[in-house]
């Protein structure tokens, strides 16, 4: 990701990247040890996005948002109001009410946190992104102050959503970010990426 944005160029094409991680704690640039609680057996990986420490797992999916925001005439603020829209757009279609916060990105269920948001923009360019809890394992949110938030509360979309299509909930949420972030829709290419060693 961070290989790919230094060698862009003005005409490369922006890419949204679908994944998900193993079991780990990602701490962003700012983040403070304090907030990293009892990481155990999951290992915690300094990050260079914004943000605090966040959980990263199976059953959540992540979204890297490689965007070129000056050709797209968006500024950080738009870009985050943005990412947040399509996730309150996604959940509105499964019935479910979301919201976001002014002073803590991310969206919300009630008080519960769903969605986490933790990017870097550099020369006018974004990486890093979005993460959804689907249908995880919620307890390693316990072993920290999620994105510094104080017994922040966590939720997920099988609490509400019982039999999830992930192949539906992808193309959906992929369909909302392009034009939340005014980008041109290009069906998905499946890459298999390897895992560098923790």
């Amino acid at each position: 990701m961070q290989q790919w944005t230094d060698a862009r160029e003005a005409d490369t094409p922006d890419e949204l990247w679908l994944v998900e991680h193993p079991p780990v704690f990602t701490q962003g640039l700012a983040g403070k040890a304090a907030h990293v609680l009892d990481a155990g057996d999951i290992p915690l990986v300094q990050s260079d996005r914004g943000g605090q420490v966040t959980y990263h797992g199976p059953g959540q999916r992540v979204v890297y948002v490689l965007v070129d925001l000056q050709r797209r005439g968006l500024g950080v603020r738009a870009l985050v109001t943005g990412i947040e829209q399509a996730l309150v757009r996604l959940l509105a279609g499964y019935g479910i009410e979301a919201h976001a916060r002014p002073k803590a990105p991310g969206v919300y269920v009630g008080e519960a946190k769903i969605a986490s948001l933790g990017l870097r923009v550099r020369r006018f360019r974004s990486y890093h992104g979005l993460s959804l809890n689907i249908d995880m394992d919620l307890t390693p949110f316990a072993r920290i102050n999620p994105c510094g938030l104080i017994g922040q509360p966590m939720t997920q979309l099988i609490a509400w959503v019982p039999d999830i299509d992930r192949t539906h909930l992808d193309a959906r949420l992929l369909t909302l970010l392009t034009e939340e972030l005014r980008l041109p829709y290009a069906p998905p290419v499946p890459v298999q990426f390897g895992l560098p060693k923790l």
